[in-house]
């Protein structure tokens, strides 16, 4: 089967950390782009960062930038979004998801805001922030 799937996600206290895995199988990430997405409770989904199929370049979101960090590991097909200094408003349900980036011109970022793009999805961990 061709999928994508995550973990680590539970109850953290405000401050504290998570590590979020992607793992893809039936396929290799190697021409992937990979993103994270989440969706809040009554809101609409968003992506929070992207890291690009080649050189790594990543790309995170206003509200993520400086305490989130996204990484790859093609030897093990697997993607991570570790989750640092987490806020009640970061509360989600957070998504994985590829996009085929072989021939793409513009960076993961661009990208990340066309939903419609993504190859493939996960069918999401939920982060709950909260003392």
């Amino acid at each position: 089967q061709v999928q994508l799937v995550e973990s680590g996600g539970g109850l953290v206290q405000p401050g504290g950390s998570l590590r979020l895995s992607c793992v893809a199988s039936g396929f290799t990430l190697d021409y992937y782009a990979i993103v994270w997405f989440r969706q809040a409770p009554g809101k609409e989904r968003e992506g929070v960062s992207c890291i690009s199929h080649s050189d790594g370049s990543t790309y995170y979101a206003d509200s993520v930038k400086g305490r989130f960090t996204i990484s790859r590991d093609n030897a093990n097909n697997t993607a991570y979004l570790q989750m640092n200094s987490l806020k009640p408003e970061d509360t989600a349900v957070y998504y994985c998801a590829a996009f085929w980036a072989i021939y793409a011109t513009s960076n993961c970022g661009v990208t990340m805001s066309r939903e419609s793009a993504m190859d493939y999805w996960g069918k999401g961990t939920l982060v709950t922030v909260s003392s």
